[in-house]
Protein backbone atom coordinates (compact mmCIF):
# COMPACT_ATOMS: atom_id res chain seq x y z
CA UNK A 1 0.00 0.00 0.00
CA UNK A 2 0.61 3.37 -0.82
CA UNK A 3 -0.48 6.37 1.04
CA UNK A 4 0.35 9.67 -0.42
CA UNK A 5 -0.12 12.89 2.17
CA UNK A 6 0.00 16.69 1.76
CA UNK A 7 2.64 18.91 3.38
CA UNK A 8 1.34 20.52 6.64
CA UNK A 9 1.56 24.19 6.04
CA UNK A 10 2.46 24.50 9.88
CA UNK A 11 6.08 23.07 10.41
CA UNK A 12 7.82 22.54 13.38
CA UNK A 13 11.61 23.17 12.91
CA UNK A 14 14.46 20.33 14.15
CA UNK A 15 15.92 21.92 17.93
CA UNK A 16 19.26 20.86 17.11
CA UNK A 17 20.75 17.76 14.57
CA UNK A 18 22.39 17.57 11.49
CA UNK A 19 21.64 19.25 8.48
CA UNK A 20 19.47 17.58 6.07
CA UNK A 21 21.25 15.03 3.47
CA UNK A 22 19.80 15.22 0.05
CA UNK A 23 21.35 11.88 -1.10
CA UNK A 24 19.81 9.99 1.72
CA UNK A 25 16.39 10.91 0.88
CA UNK A 26 13.75 8.33 -0.73
CA UNK A 27 13.58 8.87 -3.92
CA UNK A 28 17.26 9.69 -4.96
CA UNK A 29 16.73 10.45 -8.54
CA UNK A 30 14.62 13.20 -7.47
CA UNK A 31 18.07 14.88 -5.88
CA UNK A 32 18.96 17.45 -9.19
CA UNK A 33 15.90 18.76 -8.89
CA UNK A 34 16.02 19.11 -4.72
CA UNK A 35 19.26 21.17 -5.33
CA UNK A 36 18.00 23.24 -8.09
CA UNK A 37 14.32 24.44 -5.74
CA UNK A 38 16.56 24.90 -2.98
CA UNK A 39 18.81 27.43 -4.37
CA UNK A 40 15.97 29.28 -5.70
CA UNK A 41 14.32 29.23 -2.92
CA UNK A 42 16.93 30.70 -1.33
CA UNK A 43 17.44 33.23 -3.52
CA UNK A 44 14.39 34.67 -3.94
CA UNK A 45 13.54 34.58 -0.19
CA UNK A 46 16.22 36.60 0.10
CA UNK A 47 14.31 39.30 -2.35
CA UNK A 48 12.40 42.34 -1.13
CA UNK A 49 9.13 41.04 -2.24
CA UNK A 50 9.80 37.57 -1.32
CA UNK A 51 6.69 37.60 1.51
CA UNK A 52 4.35 38.67 -1.59
CA UNK A 53 6.38 35.84 -4.34
CA UNK A 54 5.68 33.25 -1.63
CA UNK A 55 1.77 34.28 -0.90
CA UNK A 56 2.56 34.37 3.40
CA UNK A 57 1.71 37.16 5.40
CA UNK A 58 4.50 39.54 7.90
CA UNK A 59 4.23 36.38 10.43
CA UNK A 60 5.96 34.27 8.76
CA UNK A 61 8.89 36.33 7.77
CA UNK A 62 11.16 34.28 10.43
CA UNK A 63 9.96 30.89 8.12
CA UNK A 64 10.57 32.50 4.73
CA UNK A 65 14.62 33.93 5.99
CA UNK A 66 14.81 30.30 7.00
CA UNK A 67 14.36 29.41 3.73
CA UNK A 68 17.67 30.98 2.91
CA UNK A 69 20.19 28.36 4.99
CA UNK A 70 18.28 24.93 4.43
CA UNK A 71 21.39 23.80 3.93
CA UNK A 72 22.18 24.34 7.22
CA UNK A 73 19.37 24.32 9.24
CA UNK A 74 18.86 20.78 11.03
CA UNK A 75 16.62 18.16 10.02
CA UNK A 76 14.46 15.94 12.01
CA UNK A 77 11.69 13.53 10.53
CA UNK A 78 9.19 14.42 8.36
CA UNK A 79 6.11 13.06 10.45
CA UNK A 80 8.24 15.28 13.16
CA UNK A 81 8.49 18.95 10.84
CA UNK A 82 4.71 18.39 9.41
CA UNK A 83 2.77 19.04 12.46
CA UNK A 84 -0.56 20.55 11.25
CA UNK A 85 -4.46 19.39 11.85
CA UNK A 86 -3.80 16.05 9.85
CA UNK A 87 -0.55 15.15 11.09
CA UNK A 88 -2.24 15.45 14.91
CA UNK A 89 -4.61 13.41 14.14
CA UNK A 90 -2.42 10.97 12.60
CA UNK A 91 -0.30 10.75 16.09
CA UNK A 92 2.64 8.99 14.92
CA UNK A 93 4.36 9.58 18.17
CA UNK A 94 1.66 7.08 19.86
CA UNK A 95 1.27 4.43 17.82
CA UNK A 96 3.35 1.23 18.73
CA UNK A 97 6.58 0.53 17.30
CA UNK A 98 4.49 -2.50 14.76
CA UNK A 99 2.23 0.23 13.45
CA UNK A 100 4.91 3.51 13.45
CA UNK A 101 6.93 0.72 10.76
CA UNK A 102 3.89 0.50 8.80
CA UNK A 103 3.40 4.67 8.89
CA UNK A 104 7.14 4.31 7.53
CA UNK A 105 6.80 1.89 5.16
CA UNK A 106 3.65 2.91 3.76
CA UNK A 107 3.41 7.10 3.50
CA UNK A 108 4.67 9.54 1.30
CA UNK A 109 4.75 13.27 1.80
CA UNK A 110 4.42 15.06 -1.80
CA UNK A 111 6.13 18.30 -1.25
CA UNK A 112 6.64 21.68 -3.01
CA UNK A 113 10.84 21.69 -2.31
CA UNK A 114 11.48 17.83 -2.39
CA UNK A 115 9.10 16.44 -4.61
CA UNK A 116 8.19 13.66 -2.52
CA UNK A 117 9.56 12.26 0.60
CA UNK A 118 9.29 9.42 3.07
CA UNK A 119 7.95 9.62 6.48
CA UNK A 120 10.88 9.17 8.32
CA UNK A 121 13.37 11.28 6.38
CA UNK A 122 15.34 14.04 7.99
CA UNK A 123 14.13 17.31 6.79
CA UNK A 124 14.37 20.93 7.71
CA UNK A 125 11.39 23.08 8.01
CA UNK A 126 10.68 24.95 5.32
CA UNK A 127 8.36 27.75 3.70
CA UNK A 128 6.75 26.79 0.07
CA UNK A 129 3.51 26.12 -1.48
CA UNK A 130 2.59 23.79 -4.53
CA UNK A 131 0.69 26.95 -5.90
CA UNK A 132 3.96 28.82 -5.78
CA UNK A 133 5.48 30.20 -9.13
CA UNK A 134 9.37 30.73 -7.75
CA UNK A 135 11.64 32.67 -10.01
CA UNK A 136 13.67 30.50 -11.89
CA UNK A 137 11.67 27.14 -11.36
CA UNK A 138 7.85 28.49 -12.60
CA UNK A 139 4.89 26.80 -10.98
CA UNK A 140 5.71 24.23 -8.42
CA UNK A 141 3.12 21.72 -9.35
CA UNK A 142 4.17 22.12 -13.08
CA UNK A 143 7.78 21.03 -12.43
CA UNK A 144 7.39 18.46 -10.05
CA UNK A 145 4.30 16.54 -12.14
CA UNK A 146 7.16 14.46 -14.70
CA UNK A 147 9.96 14.29 -12.58
CA UNK A 148 7.63 12.28 -9.52
CA UNK A 149 5.70 10.25 -12.82
CA UNK A 150 9.09 9.01 -12.84
CA UNK A 151 9.85 9.17 -9.28
CA UNK A 152 6.93 7.31 -7.83
CA UNK A 153 6.12 5.03 -10.73
CA UNK A 154 7.48 1.84 -9.29
CA UNK A 155 6.12 2.55 -5.57
CA UNK A 156 2.42 3.09 -7.34
CA UNK A 157 2.69 -0.20 -9.13
CA UNK A 158 3.03 -2.57 -5.71
CA UNK A 159 -0.58 -1.96 -5.26
CA UNK A 160 -3.31 -0.10 -3.59
CA UNK A 161 -2.96 3.61 -3.62
CA UNK A 162 -4.92 5.66 -0.46
CA UNK A 163 -4.37 9.53 -1.76
CA UNK A 164 -5.17 12.35 0.94
CA UNK A 165 -3.51 15.43 -0.46
CA UNK A 166 -5.59 18.48 -1.39
CA UNK A 167 -6.29 19.68 -5.32
CA UNK A 168 -3.07 21.64 -4.52
CA UNK A 169 -0.99 18.74 -4.59
CA UNK A 170 -2.63 16.08 -6.13
CA UNK A 171 -1.41 18.19 -9.75
CA UNK A 172 1.85 17.42 -9.02
CA UNK A 173 1.70 13.69 -9.57
CA UNK A 174 -1.07 11.37 -10.60
CA UNK A 175 -0.90 7.40 -9.93
CA UNK A 176 -2.72 5.02 -11.86
CA UNK A 177 -6.40 5.79 -11.52
CA UNK A 178 -7.36 1.83 -11.50
CA UNK A 179 -5.08 1.00 -8.17
CA UNK A 180 -5.79 4.49 -6.47
CA UNK A 181 -8.63 6.09 -4.00
CA UNK A 182 -8.89 9.32 -3.39
CA UNK A 183 -10.33 10.76 -0.07
CA UNK A 184 -13.00 12.86 0.59
CA UNK A 185 -15.14 14.20 3.76
CA UNK A 186 -18.68 15.06 3.62
CA UNK A 187 -20.95 16.47 5.88
CA UNK A 188 -24.72 15.29 5.14
CA UNK A 189 -27.46 17.88 6.93
CA UNK A 190 -30.86 17.74 5.88
CA UNK A 191 -30.29 15.89 2.88
CA UNK A 192 -27.70 18.05 1.33
CA UNK A 193 -24.57 17.05 0.67
CA UNK A 194 -21.35 19.49 1.26
CA UNK A 195 -17.62 19.55 1.38
CA UNK A 196 -15.78 19.69 4.41
CA UNK A 197 -12.94 21.69 3.64
CA UNK A 198 -10.54 22.56 7.08
CA UNK A 199 -12.25 19.47 9.08
CA UNK A 200 -11.28 17.35 6.40
CA UNK A 201 -7.51 17.56 7.20
CA UNK A 202 -8.78 15.99 10.96
CA UNK A 203 -10.57 13.63 9.25
CA UNK A 204 -8.03 12.36 6.84
CA UNK A 205 -5.04 12.05 9.37
CA UNK A 206 -7.92 10.19 11.61
CA UNK A 207 -8.70 7.33 8.49
CA UNK A 208 -4.84 6.98 7.78
CA UNK A 209 -4.62 6.28 11.81
CA UNK A 210 -7.53 3.78 11.79
CA UNK A 211 -5.48 1.83 8.43
CA UNK A 212 -2.29 1.98 10.52
CA UNK A 213 -3.46 0.52 13.63
CA UNK A 214 -6.08 -1.87 12.73
CA UNK A 215 -5.55 -5.73 12.70
CA UNK A 216 -5.08 -7.82 9.97
CA UNK A 217 -4.32 -7.36 6.34
CA UNK A 218 -4.02 -3.82 4.49
CA UNK A 219 -6.85 -3.39 1.94
CA UNK A 220 -5.67 -4.02 -1.29
CA UNK A 221 -8.55 -3.49 -3.78
CA UNK A 222 -11.18 0.11 -3.35
CA UNK A 223 -13.44 -2.23 -2.84
CA UNK A 224 -11.44 -3.43 0.58
CA UNK A 225 -10.56 0.28 1.07
CA UNK A 226 -14.62 1.04 1.77
CA UNK A 227 -15.14 -1.69 4.05
CA UNK A 228 -11.99 -0.80 5.82
CA UNK A 229 -13.85 2.69 6.12
CA UNK A 230 -17.18 1.44 7.45
CA UNK A 231 -15.43 -0.02 10.46
CA UNK A 232 -15.78 3.47 11.64
CA UNK A 233 -17.60 5.80 9.34
CA UNK A 234 -20.32 6.18 6.68
CA UNK A 235 -18.75 5.75 3.79
CA UNK A 236 -19.53 5.24 -0.15
CA UNK A 237 -17.18 4.55 -2.76
CA UNK A 238 -17.44 5.94 -6.10
CA UNK A 239 -16.21 4.25 -9.13
CA UNK A 240 -13.58 5.43 -11.04
CA UNK A 241 -12.63 5.44 -14.31
CA UNK A 242 -9.86 4.79 -17.08
CA UNK A 243 -8.56 7.88 -16.20
CA UNK A 244 -10.45 9.60 -13.30
CA UNK A 245 -9.19 7.08 -9.56
CA UNK A 246 -11.59 5.85 -7.30
CA UNK A 247 -13.34 8.21 -4.70
CA UNK A 248 -14.20 7.27 -1.04
CA UNK A 249 -16.29 9.53 0.44
CA UNK A 250 -16.68 9.99 4.41
CA UNK A 251 -19.77 11.21 5.39
CA UNK A 252 -20.15 13.10 8.67
CA UNK A 253 -24.26 13.45 9.50
CA UNK A 254 -25.30 16.30 11.88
Amino acid sequence: MLILLPPSEGKTPAAAGPAVDLASLSFPELEVARKEVMAHLAEASGRRDALELLGVGASLAHDVDRNRRLHAEPAAPAHAVYSGVLYEALGYETLTPAQRRRALEWIVVVSALWGAVGFGDPVPAYRLSMSTSLPGVGRMAAYWKPRLAEALAPRSAEGLVVDCRSSTYAAAYAPPAATTVTVDVFRERDGRRSVVSHFAKHHRGDFVRHLLTRRGKAPATPEALLAVAREHWEAELREGTARRPHSLALILRD
